[in-house]
């Protein structure tokens, strides 16, 4: 009985399962939901492009002019700086050391210019005076040993060897009168014009040597720079990233900058336009950004420039269709009003392109 019913009973049941099992596989899975929805452009005709939020200034990478250890780091980030506030400050004993050398060389060079301009000493002349009398005394008295000699030569008292001496010395000391008196007429005369020439320029050279030390020394302390534009004193600076640590080795090449900061005022975004949509693009076109993650936020935009050289994309989205071969036209716009946004911030941004 089991026998003749068991086995239909079974093939049957199994034939419903695999009946079953076919049709659930044949059924359509159930659309998957994004975990963020996508941004939508509120405009008909949209022209879409990838924005980055940046400071008003642009991000302004602070280098160093040379290398070194740095010694201090002044800011950390977050930090509100003033144009010309201290950054970082590099070892600076070694040139410390070198500065005072060189003050040290101009002080000698100041002194010995000094001297030349006073010259000469009132302490110098009595000393040239008295040489010079002593001169005036020397020659008489040897004129004097030589007129007696020529009397005596009269009467064959002196030979003409003693003669011929005294006739010597009296030429010896004339000669030695002559030096004295143009001695003292130098001293008298004062510095040569020229002397004090080459001493003003040894000081002016010395005086370079240290103002340059001074240079260097001051190039050792990184500061915030200073903006060539309206109220550019009163700019406020904010630290936006500090990659350096003290007791680091820094390098005057190109690399990582040590240091962003950007101006704490309005934020900007640069939208890149793919090349194969400026065709449509025009200056002064109104459009909104949304940033990612978050799309119903959005944010007005106002234009502000472009710039017209059109460069290699470098913000990549991570979007399948994109081409890592493409060059972008940037175009930078405003966002109006505050904004909850951090620099550095991926935007989608879609400009209104309907003529």
């Amino acid at each position: 009985m089991l026998k003749r019913y068991g086995l239909p009973v079974a093939a049957a049941i199994a034939a419903a399962f695999a009946f079953s099992q076919m049709l659930a596989a044949q059924q359509k899975p159930a659309p998957a939901t994004p975990p963020v929805e996508p941004a939508v452009s509120p405009f008909k005709e949209p022209l879409a492009g990838a924005g980055i939020v940046e400071p008003e200034t642009e991000n302004i990478a602070i280098g160093t002019p040379v290398p070194g250890i740095v010694a201090r780091v002044q800011v950390k980030v977050g930090d509100i700086v003033r144009p010309g506030s201290p950054l970082f400050k590099l070892d600076d004993r070694q040139m410390k050391a070198e500065h005072e050398s060189r003050l040290a060389h101009l002080a000698s060079a100041q002194a010995t210019l000094q001297k030349w301009e006073r010259s000469p000493r009132p302490e110098e002349l009595p000393p040239a005076e008295a040489k010079l009398a002593e001169a005036d005394a020397n020659l008489a008295d040897q004129q004097a040993l030589y007129d007696r000699a020529l009397k005596l030569k009269t009467e064959n008292a002196v030979s003409e060897e003693d003669l011929t001496r005294r006739r010597q010395a009296v030429a010896v000391a004339t000669a030695q009168r002559s030096k004295a008196e143009s001695d003292l007429k130098l001293l008298r005369a004062g510095t040569w014009t020229y002397d004090v020439k080459i001493a003003a320029a040894a000081v002016a050279i010395a005086r370079a040597q240290a103002d340059q030390s001074r240079t260097e020394l001051d190039r050792l302390e990184v500061t915030a720079p200073r903006l060539d534009w309206e109220n550019a004193d009163r700019t406020a600076f904010k630290v936006l990233q500090v990659n350096i640590r003290p007791g680091e080795f820094v390098g005057a090449t190109q690399g990582p900058a040590l240091i962003v900061l950007g101006h704490v005022g309005k934020l900007h975004v640069r939208v890149d336009i793919d090349e194969n949509d400026i065709p449509r693009f025009r200056p002064n076109l109104p459009g909104v950004a949304k940033p990612r993650g978050n799309p119903r936020q959005e944010f007005p935009l106002k234009f502000i420039r472009v710039e017209p050289y059109v460069i290699p994309k470098k913000s990549l989205t991570g979007g399948n269709t994109e081409r890592v071969d493409t060059r972008v036209l940037q175009v930078i716009y405003a966002i109006d009003g505050d904004s909850p946004l951090y620099v550095g911030q991926q935007m989608d941004v879609f400009l209104n392109a309907q003529k």
